[in-house]
C-alpha cells in the first residue's frame, strides 16, 4: 500500500490509554491534527491498574515453553497465577485461541517471535524520551527502576531469570541481571521478609504512575491542539473513500460547549482512523480483514500502605506478582486470568494474589487494600502485537501488546504514526501486521 506523503491531515483515534494517546502524540509531532475517543476517558481501561512498569528487557512473548509445563490442572485451579475458568469450555472462540496459543508455546516459536520483539523493545526508552523532554508534568512521573529486586524463596530460583535474560540478549535484546546479596536486598528494601532467600537486581529499567502518566500524556495531547473525547461509545469505522468515519453515541457524562451531550448521536470524519480499544479491537477491525483474535488476559491490582515505600519495584516471579511504589503506597498486581473482558471481578483473584505475596512481605499491611481492580490486557494467541494498515487504507490498527501496553505504547506510536504519514509501513513493525 502506498499512500502520497501528505495526504493524512486528520486522524481520529479510538481509545484514550497508552496505546492510542501515545499513537496521537506522535502523530501530532508529523503535524497531523488528531481527535481522541473514548467511552470513559483518559486511562480508564488497561492502562489505570497495571504494575507501570516500563521494562523492555522483560517484553518477551506471553506463549512461552514454561506454558505448556505449567500443566492443565494448574490453568484450572482459582490460585493459579494463569487462570481458565472452567467456563472457558463454553465459549468455542476462547478454546480455539488457546489451542494456538499452546502451539505457540515452543522453543522454536518463542525464538521467532523474540526476535520480532526485540526490533521494538529498541525503540521503547527513546519512544518515551521524546514525550518527556518538554513535559515536566509527564517527566515527574516517570522513575528510573534503580533498583529493580527480583525475589526468590528457593535459593537455585534466580537461575531461571540468569537463563532468560541469556536467551533474550542472544535474541539481540541486552539485559543485564546481577546477582544481588540477599542482605544488601533487605538493606534496600527492608519489607522482604526472611522467607525471600535469594535475589536478583535488574538494571537500565524504569516505572510510572500509570493514571497519572496517561493523564498527563491526555493533557499534553490537548496542550498541543488536539481533542480527547471522552464519554463517546464508539459503535463503528467506516471508510467513505476519501474519508474515514467514527460513528456512535454520546453517552453518561459527555459535554459538548459545556452542555451534557449523553445520546447526542457522534459522525466524526477523518483522513484516517486507528483503532487502539484494547481487547474489543476486533469488534470493529474484523470488518477490515482483520482475522487474528484478541481476547483479555485480564490483571489484577490494589494499593495497600507501607512502613517505608520500596526505592524501586519488587517481582516474585514464581507467583508472578509485581510490586510498584506509587506515592506513599505500594500496588500490587499479578494474574493472568483468560475470561470474558466484560466479566465481573473475581475477589479470589485478589485473594489469590495476596495469599502469594504475604509471607514475602513484612511492615505491608495487606488487609488494608484499596483501590482493587481488574483490567483486560489484549493477548494475542502469537505473543506478537497488532500494528499497522488493515485492508482499508484508511483504517489502521494498534493493539495486542499483552503485557507490554506501557512498554511499547510510545515506540508503537512513533512507528504507526511513520507508517500512517509516509505510506511505508517501518521494517522495525512489519512483523506486527494486523493481517497475517
Amino acid at each position: 500500500m502506498t499512500v502520497r506523503n501528505g495526504e493524512m491531515r486528520s486522524v481520529a483515534v479510538v481509545g484514550a490509554g497508552m496505546v492510542g494517546l501515545s499513537t496521537a502524540w506522535h502523530l501530532q509531532e508529523r503535524g497531523i491534527e488528531v481527535t481522541v475517543f473514548d467511552v470513559s476517558g483518559p486511562a480508564a481501561g488497561a492502562s489505570w491498574g497495571n504494575a507501570g512498569w516500563i521494562t523492555p528487557a522483560l517484553s518477551t512473548p506471553l506463549p512461552e515453553p514454561a506454558v505448556l509445563a505449567y500443566g492443565i490442572r494448574q490453568l484450572l485451579r482459582p490460585s493459579s497465577p494463569v487462570y481458565v475458568p472452567p467456563s472457558a469450555a463454553l465459549d468455542p472462540g476462547l478454546a480455539g485461541f488457546l489451542a494456538r496459543f499452546a502451539r505457540n508455546s515452543t522453543p522454536g516459536r518463542w525464538r521467532a517471535a523474540m526476535g520480532a520483539l526485540v526490533r521494538i523493545n529498541r525503540h521503547a526508552l527513546e519512544a518515551f524520551d521524546k514525550m518527556v523532554h518538554d513535559d515536566e508534568s509527564m517527566a515527574g512521573c516517570l522513575h528510573e527502576a534503580d533498583p529493580f529486586i527480583v525475589g526468590y524463596t528457593d535459593t537455585s530460583g534466580p537461575q531461571s531469570l540468569i537463563d532468560e535474560a541469556r536467551q533474550i540478549t542472544d535474541a539481540g535484546q541486552p539485559v543485564q541481571v546481577d546477582e544481588l546479596p540477599i542482605d544488601e536486598a533487605r538493606w534496600r528494601a527492608p519489607m522482604l521478609s526472611p522467607e525471600v532467600r535469594a535475589t536478583l537486581l535488574l538494571r537500565g529499567q524504569r516505572y510510572l504512575h500509570p493514571p497519572k502518566f496517561v493523564a498527563a500524556l491526555a493533557d499534553a495531547v490537548t496542550a498541543r491542539g488536539g481533542e480527547v473525547r471522552g464519554g463517546v461509545r464508539v459503535d463503528a469505522v467506516r471508510d467513505r473513500g476519501r474519508r474515514a468515519a467514527v460513528v456512535g453515541a454520546a453517552v453518561d457524562g459527555a459535554v459538548v460547549d459545556g452542555a451534557s451531550a449523553e445520546g447526542a448521536a457522534v459522525d466524526f470524519e477523518a483522513d484516517a482512523v486507528v483503532l487502539a480499544d484494547g481487547a474489543e479491537l476486533n469488534a470493529m477491525a474484523g470488518r477490515f480483514g482483520v482475522r487474528a483474535q484478541v481476547r483479555a488476559g485480564r490483571g489484577y491490582s490494589f494499593s495497600v500502605p507501607v512502613d517505608r515505600t520500596p526505592p524501586g519495584p519488587l517481582y516474585f516471579p514464581v507467583s508472578r506478582v509485581a510490586c510498584t511504589p506509587l506515592g506513599d503506597r505500594l500496588r500490587v498486581a499479578g494474574m493472568m486470568e483468560f475470561r470474558r473482558h466484560d466479566a465481573p471481578m473475581d475477589p479470589r483473584r485478589i485473594a489469590a494474589v495476596v495469599d502469594s505475596v504475604r509471607p514475602l512481605l513484612t511492615g505491608v499491611d495487606l488487609d488494608a487494600r484499596r483501590d482493587e481492580w481488574v483490567g483486560s490486557r489484549p493477548c494475542t494467541a502469537d505473543g506478537l502485537p497488532l500494528i499497522g494498515p488493515t485492508g482499508s487504507r484508511r483504517v489502521f490498527v494498534a493493539g495486542g501488546h499483552g503485557m507490554w501496553g506501557m512498554t511499547l505504547g510510545p515506540a508503537t506510536g512513533m512507528l504507526l504514526a511513520e507508517a500512517i504519514d509516509t505510506g511505508r509501513t517501518p521494517e522495525d513493525i512489519a512483523a506486527f501486521d494486523p493481517l497475517r
